[in-house]
């Protein structure tokens, strides 16, 4: 019923002669999807940041004393 196409695991990691080829291609390529993510998550922790301290620059400041309002300055016409 199942067949399997290696006779040992020796020959699966082998893999007639082209493994080291077949298992770098896969090394590699794992390689990039993970440096892909790490560098994914770190850009968003960046951007995060930054939003956060431009948040906290356009807030309104509280005046300087408490229950005061700031005056409005009106231009002559």
């Amino acid at each position: 019923m199942f067949d399997p196409y290696f006779d040992s695991v020796a020959a699966f990691i082998a893999m007639g002669e082209h493994g080291f080829f077949v298992w770098s291609a896969y090394g590699l390529s794992a390689l990039l999807i993970v440096t892909n993510m790490l560098v994914a998550v770190r850009r968003q922790g960046r951007m995060r940041a930054e939003i956060a301290r431009q948040a906290r620059r356009d807030s309104p400041r509280p005046s300087a004393k408490a229950g005061t309002t700031p005056k409005r300055v009106e231009k002559d016409q």
